[in-house]
């Protein structure tokens, strides 16, 4: 019995100092865990931050690029909703490294992979006392619609991403704080009509207050007529044109509606600009054009400058007086209302002769049918930065138990235990032994 305690004491002692070894390296086998989870697909600590709206850190599992420090190789994996805006970049539009490096691997669940050894893709290696620590720099250079050079929807971007490996994070973004600008235009038409252009709020429960807004925002925009006590009248947007200041004839300008009611903004592939249908009312008509800027040009304010006109509510929708939004869905113009063969004419020079401006037969000499009406200045930002530095430090710890995957090591360990448990048999029998003499 006492010869078994020893032994057992013996085996503890053995087992511990295993455990607490530092290993050893051998090509082919992994002696080595990588961070602090344990799992050696996804290892060490990665650091990042986003922001709400107050500009202070929001902690959620929502991270626009994360990245994973392996033994030789680094892997960063990006977002397609790169702002968080539910607008997808282009995987083209992403390089990694000074090389520029393309993605690895475009995956189903809309994010990009880049997965390059530590030392390629023209990568930086810096040696500290304590650390070495290998950086890239993601870049996002959007490049615009091939159908349209004159605004983009989002900016430039880019993010250091750096593996820090022992050799024996932070950033902050500021609160915007837009400045309220008025910019609902309302046009008395000749005698009782009043043309509207507002832009609402999020539910379009109200005028939005103020005129600021960052590019992968929405402009709701609603156009309504007050007809007084004419007939009832359904409004229509013949046309909006965006430029850099009121003269609506100016360079750069870009078309959001064209061809009596054909929102042309809404075909670009990165957009979602649509009519809302159905309509509540008839004098109103509401729609969405997702935020944009003009292409090489530091002037951040924009002015939309929109023609409305009316026509009898009694008047069926035709292709010179119509709403239609293009349905990515279908690949095809789709009416607010109205039959769907009024918007053939959208991919169209034009829809026909414009009707000249005059009056209806119904609203006697008392107004004009159409009249231009400006939304402006709106002050469009870049997107919200993302974090400056993203960082995943690795941490070495050496196996806590043998596995089976490592035979050597299990074989090592029977042939310890067995000679020590061959020498305390020997040591217990002399001891026997000797006792026996003596006695």
């Amino acid at each position: 019995m006492p010869c078994m305690a020893v032994l057992g004491f013996v085996l503890c002692i053995l087992i511990q100092g295993i455990n607490s070894s530092p290993g050893r390296r051998n090509p082919g086998r992994d002696w080595f865990q990588w961070g602090l989870s344990g799992s050696r697909n996804a290892p060490g600590i990665a650091l990042s931050s986003h922001w709400t709206d107050a500009g202070s850190r929001d902690v959620s599992d929502w991270s626009p690029v994360t990245m994973q420090c392996q033994e030789a190789a680094m892997v960063v994996t990006v977002q397609r909703d790169l702002f968080g805006t539910g607008k997808l970049i282009q995987a083209a539009d992403l390089r990694l490294g000074a090389a520029f490096c393309k993605y690895t691997i475009l995956n189903a669940n809309n994010t990009i992979t880049f997965q390059i050894a530590l030392q390629d893709c023209g990568n930086t290696l810096q040696v500290t006392p304590d650390s070495l620590i290998y950086s890239s720099i993601l870049t996002y250079n959007p490049t615009p619609p091939i159908i349209s050079t004159v605004i983009t929807r989002t900016n430039p971007t880019s993010v250091l991403v750096r593996c820090v490996y022992p050799r024996n994070r932070n950033v902050s973004s500021n609160a915007i704080k837009p400045t309220w600008v008025p910019f609902s235009s309302t046009i008395y038409a000749e005698q009782s009509l009043y043309f509207s252009l507002t832009l609402m709020n999020g539910d379009w429960s109200s005028a939005r207050n103020n005129s600021t807004f960052q590019l992968g925002d929405v402009f709701n925009i609603e156009a309504s007529v007050q007809t007084g006590s004419h007939v009832n009248l359904r409004v229509f947007v013949d046309s909006c044109v965006a430029t850099l200041n009121l003269d609506m004839s100016s360079s750069p300008r870009y078309d959001i509606i064209g061809n009596n009611g054909c929102l042309l903004d809404g075909k670009l592939a990165d957009s979602s600009s649509a009519f809302v249908a159905p309509r509540d009312q008839l004098d109103k008509l509401r729609f969405t054009v997702d935020a944009f800027r003009f292409i090489a040009d530091t002037r951040s304010q924009i002015y939309i400058t929109c023609n409305l006109k009316v026509v009898p509510a009694v008047q069926d929708p035709s292709p010179t007086s119509k709403a239609c939004s293009y349905s990515k869905t279908v690949n095809g113009w789709l009416p607010v209302e109205g039959q769907s063969g009024i918007c053939r004419c959208c991919d169209a020079v034009n829809c026909g002769a414009r009707r000249k401006r005059g009056i209806f037969p119904e609203l006697a000499a008392e107004a004009s049918t159409a009249q231009f009406a400006i939304l402006g200045p709106l002050t469009i930002q870049g997107q919200k930065a993302l974090p400056s530095i993203i960082e995943e430090e690795v941490e070495m710890k050496t196996l806590k138990s043998a596995s089976v995957e490592d035979p050597w090591m299990v074989l090592g360990l029977i042939l310890v235990v067995s000679a020590v448990m061959l020498s305390l048999v020997v040591l217990g029998a002399v001891m026997y032994k000797r006792r026996l003499f003596f006695a």
